[in-house]
């Protein structure tokens, strides 16, 4: 359950059970009545009321539809509802009561470099914007659209657009055999199917935190256990996360989870694979890729989770052979943070890395923004930052033709005294 720090009363939308913020009260609508004001003498002696004057009526923040009232609005205070809170095992459960891990983190809470109200602020505009996703997505809408909802959406919780707050990564609506990185370009003209598997796959960030969380759609029961498989093993995978955890011990007990499903589907029994191929990773601060990497099965890396780390656990399975290979249009792209300084011959590359650079440092953009942006006639230039190193693209990532993927996703933080599902909702 997402804990309420603010101390107001949970209001519960009427449609979908989802908690919303708790509006603010102002203490001076008590006193809006006309009250009889102290006696004073008149000329005659005779006492005489005076009427105080009406205060104007502060109003509540209330969530519009679509949302488009700023978080602030509703967290004046700037404390941001804490995610799920799950205490740690075995060899780290002294971490709990430990004085000097609570001072710890309470140094780095007070931190505005480290301060976890920043992803608790972007993990509670992504419970909203996930909110209203699964509200407003129907078979039949275009996926422009889609995309374009969520985030103008996102851009209006979390009152940024910019390297300041504002979009994480492109949102990923990839369908059935496409497992991951797939948003519409301009003149897209794909429409969401009744049969669709669609993973949805949204990033917000403040102050360079990024949440990254996940889900999948379907509208019709035939992969219903596909998406269950996948949920349970994203939910073994944030279990058994943990400090001084072995990254490859994680990935065989979410392969385990998840190959324990299977689908039948069309009249066949198809076994849920792990998309062995892919993998949960660490965040670093505009940087969703931060350098370690959450296999699905279990290998020999023997590398560690380490207090204070951000971790996506993240889990794709797959009705096909489950390994993804690159196929389709490129629509993702981020600019690396090791890029190197090379001379740029194109005149128009280096004014694409300028606008890249002050627009989304190192945060992941796609076609779509960069329109957004002004840009134009900008695709000779980008192909060449790619080649020149210092711009990576991300194509879409498909499994075989015919097969159906899914996807769910936490961001995860490793706080010195317990591990705070940051992304946790009542809906996954």
């Amino acid at each position: 359950m997402i804990q309420d720090t603010s101390g107001g009363q949970k209001l519960i939308e009427p449609d979908n059970g989802q908690e919303r913020p708790p509006q603010q009260v102002d203490p001076e609508e008590h006193d809006e009545e006309d009250e009889d004001g102290p006696a004073e003498p008149s000329a005659a002696g005779e006492g005489k009321k005076k009427k105080k004057k009406k205060k104007p009526k502060k109003k509540k923040a209330e969530q519009t539809e679509p949302p488009r009232v700023g978080l602030s609005k509703f967290y004046p205070d700037g404390n941001y509802p804490e995610g799920e809170i799950q205490i740690y095992k075995d060899d780290n459960a002294w971490r709990t009561t430990s004085e000097e891990k609570r001072y710890l983190e309470k140094m780095a809470n007070e931190d505005p470099e480290t301060t976890y109200q920043s992803i608790r602020r972007a993990a509670e505009v992504h419970r909203q914007v996930r909110s209203y996703a699964r509200r407003m997505i129907r078979p039949g809408m275009a996926m422009t659209d889609i995309a374009n909802n969520i985030e103008d959406t996102t851009r209006a919780l979390v009152e940024g657009d910019g390297l300041e707050s504002g979009i994480g990564f492109p949102t990923g609506l990839s369908l059935n055999h496409c497992a991951a990185h797939y948003t519409p370009n301009a003149g897209d003209t794909i429409v969401l199917q009744h049969g669709d598997v669609l993973k949805v796959d949204i990033g917000v960030h403040v102050k360079g935190r990024i949440c990254d969380s996940a889900f999948t759609l379907n509208f019709e029961p035939t992969y219903d256990k596909l998406l269950e498989a996948v949920k349970a093993a994203t939910d073994t995978g944030i279990r058994e996360a943990g400090i001084d955890v072995r990254l490859g011990e994680l990935g065989g007990l979410i392969q385990e989870t998840m190959e324990s499903y299977e689908v039948e589907a069309n009249g066949k029994v198809l076994p849920v694979k792990v998309i062995e191929n892919l993998s949960g990773h660490s965040i670093n601060p505009y940087q969703i890729h931060g350098g370690k990497s959450v296999l699905l099965v279990k290998s020999d890396d023997q590398t560690k989770m380490e207090e204070g780390e951000y971790y996506a656990i993240e889990t794709f399975g797959s009705t096909g052979r489950g390994r993804i290979v690159e196929g389709g249009e490129c629509s993702h792209y981020a600019k690396r943070v090791d890029a190197p300084h090379v001379p740029l011959r194109l005149n128009s590359a280096k004014t694409l890395l300028k606008s890249i650079t002050k627009i989304f440092g190192t945060l992941p953009f796609c076609r779509r923004y960069l329109d957004r942006a002004g840009e134009s006639k900008y695709l000779l230039a980008l192909n060449n930052l790619v080649q020149q190193g210092i711009v990576h693209d991300y194509p879409p990532l498909c499994d075989q033709k015919g097969s159906m993927t899914a996807q769910f996703e936490h961001t995860i933080l490793l706080r010195p005294t317990v591990k705070e599902v940051v992304s946790r909702g009542d809906d996954y």
